[in-house]
């Protein structure tokens, strides 16, 4: 009966009341809350930090900024009325932990010690956990981490690189990587487990995976700026010609890695990394504009095109565009066209939808739809 009106909620939904989760998403200069009831969000505020906020902490671990976004989280919850007596449950965006395979993660101990001492590598992200799992304290409610970036579950054959010192990260947009080939799924009445997908997250950063039934078995690691060059990131690079500029003493290796991820790819192409200052230009007549965003449709295409050798041989089912850049109806456009021999159809979902993802993995616990997970340390 849904589907001939606008309802939100159902019958049951009166006399059977929704979980509310409570959805924490650290970025480098926001944090980002939401409170759901059931799958309808009921607030949301990005609460942003300033220049001079974020300033005492310049030069130091990520960490440092524990006690100052859990206050600011804390003050806005209050200011809505909310306390933790009012939610069932947190999620948080999780950060660098160990390689994990994906799904719903109560946060635990070890969790929380390897985020704090930064052992896999220092993120925004890191906070979420720390800060969810504090909030939680003493309440008896519990605390989530849902897809981190760090969700891997590729083969030893995607991990193998020509160097032997050299081995292939998994690092990528997880958790809209898999909430959106669950949406796919789901809107096709069938299970992630059930279905062969490609997902392409285009953003700052842009990461392209392969889902099959039900597994995230590929991916570029979107985090050192590996595969399609993207707004700020040089994307892969000639090896050859990467070699000589490292050894030419033009650049110091700050400027690398700057170039590497920060000022590459559109920023060092057009200087800007907007990409609807790109196609204004392209719409005045701007012939570099046009060949630079071109080229940017090329490589995400090209980049999904890559990964059909990891259905080993099983049809694909469905490209699906996600994340910011999802909005440009011309980028849309142009990869579509580009992937057209691949044979499959493709499904834009445009924008993150990372809070509603963390509030559906949560959700899917307190539903009894699928266990918690419980990370480990390794060894």
């Amino acid at each position: 009966m849904h589907r001939f009106g606008d309802w939100t909620q159902t019958p049951k939904d009166t006399f059977f009341r929704r979980h509310r989760v409570l959805a924490i998403n650290p970025g480098s200069t926001s944090t980002k809350i939401s409170v759901y009831e059931g799958e309808q969000e009921s607030f949301a505020a990005e609460l942003q930090h300033t220049s001079g906020e974020l300033a005492p902490f310049a030069g130091r671990r990520i960490t440092e900024q524990f006690a100052f976004r859990k206050e600011v989280i804390a003050t806005a919850l209050a200011k809505r009325g909310l306390t933790m007596a009012d939610v069932d449950a947190i999620a948080a965006r999780g950060g660098l932990l160990r390689p994990i395979a994906h799904g719903t993660y109560r946060i635990g101990q070890a969790m929380i010690a390897d985020l704090k001492l930064g052992a896999f590598g220092e993120h925004a992200s890191n906070l979420g956990a720390l800060i969810a799992n504090e909030l939680a304290a003493g309440s008896g409610k519990p605390a989530f981490i849902v897809d981190p970036v760090v969700v891997d579950e590729a083969p030893e054959r995607v991990k193998i690189t020509g160097v032997k010192a050299i081995r292939r990260k998994v690092i990528s947009h997880a958790l809209n990587q898999i909430a959106s080939a669950r949406r796919y799924a789901e809107e096709n009445e069938t299970f992630y487990e059930k279905v062969n997908v490609i997902v392409a997250h285009m953003g700052g950063g842009i990461t392209i995976g392969a889902h099959k039934r039900g597994r995230y078995i590929d991916v570029n690691n979107g985090l050192d700026g590996e595969g399609p060059f993207t707004p700020q990131r040089s994307g892969s690079l000639p090896v050859g010609q990467l070699i000589e500029l490292c050894f030419s003493g033009t650049l110091t290796e700050a400027e690398l890695k700057a170039l590497n991820k920060g000022s590459g790819g559109l920023m060092d192409l057009l200087g800007t990394d907007d990409l609807r200052e790109v196609e204004r230009r392209i719409a005045g007549g701007d012939a570099e504009a046009a060949a630079v965003f071109e080229a940017m449709a090329y490589q995400i295409a090209k980049n999904i095109a890559a990964l059909i050798p990891a259905f080993d041989g099983e049809p694909v089912d469905r490209i699906v565009l996600t994340g910011g850049m999802a909005r440009s109806a011309a980028l849309v456009e142009a990869v579509t066209g580009f992937v057209a021999a691949v044979g499959c159809s493709v499904t834009v979902y445009p924008g993150e939808n990372e809070m509603f993802a963390l509030a559906k993995g949560a959700l899917r616990v307190l539903n009894r739809k699928e266990a918690a997970r419980e990370y480990r340390p390794r060894g």
